[in-house]
């Protein structure tokens, strides 16, 4: 299958996923590795990977030699916290400067609040970062985020952890239409038709966290998961036949019939 490439890096792996909600280190080390990932998103104030000495630390499971580690800003209600936190995983991490940017608005939706984001990534952009933000399904602002600099956006589904799948499919269309970075599905998937369709529509590929860690079987879903997006991608490359109400060719000819 064709490459992901973000911030000039590429991927064989369309799937991107999180690091949180597993029962512990081991079951998640084990559903990453049947993903197929090799991006991994973080929660830097939710996840031990150096900042807390004496404490299971996650890199030890999930080492930067073999996988992009993607620190995120989960937890972030302000600009202001978001950069605070990126930086600091910039310094525990060794300069690395590839960021997940989510500031988001409320604790019981965890809808992103697009004003702090857009401060956040003027902010982190400036820094040096490379900037990959979750942001609302609406395309201006995704426009936005664009030409301030971030160099993947990344469009929610429904809510994060509601397992809803794709609501607004006409706006996600909108937004891959009109971007030049990757378009990236981020909350909402539930299951593996979710990311099926969602690749199908173009995205460059699906970050998801909920759909694999909470599944009775995480190991079983995280591969399931896998071959959705692949074969969504590869949908999408083929490219669909037309939907009709009914055909007036049938897909076996009729003429030379014996009779």
């Amino acid at each position: 299958m064709d490459e992901l490439i973000i911030a000039g890096k590429s991927y064989s792996s369309r799937l991107l996923v999180g690091t949180g909600k597993y029962a512990d280190f081991g079951q998640t080390r084990e559903a990453v590795e049947e993903s197929g990932a090799e991006i991994v998103t973080v929660a830097i104030r939710r996840t031990n990977i150096g900042q807390n000495s004496g404490e299971p630390n996650l890199l030890d499971v999930l080492s930067p030699s073999r996988y992009t580690i993607l620190p995120n800003t989960a937890g972030c209600y302000s600009a202001r916290d978001a950069v605070r936190t990126l930086m600091l995983a910039r310094e525990l991490l060794d300069g690395h400067d590839l960021v997940k940017l989510e500031v988001l608005g409320d604790p019981k939706t965890l809808y992103p609040n697009i004003v702090e984001t857009l401060e956040a990534a003027r902010t982190l952009v400036m820094e040096g970062f490379k900037v990959m933000v979750y942001t609302s399904d609406d395309p201006i602002v995704a426009k936005q985020l664009e030409e301030i600099g971030c160099v993947a956006v990344m469009p929610l589904a429904s809510l994060i952890g509601s397992g809803m799948g794709l609501l607004n499919p006409w706006n996600l269309s909108i937004i891959i239409e009109n971007a030049e970075v990757p378009v990236l599905v981020d909350a909402g998937v539930g299951t593996a038709s979710d990311a099926a369709i969602a690749m199908e529509l173009g995205c460059d590929g699906i970050l998801m966290n909920t759909a694999i860690a909470q599944a009775r079987n995480p190991v079983l879903m995280a591969s399931a998961m896998k071959k959705a997006v692949i074969a969504g991608r590869e949908a999408y490359l083929a490219g669909r036949m037309p939907k009709k109400h009914y055909s007036a060719s049938p897909s076996s000819p009729t003429s030379g019939l014996i009779g």
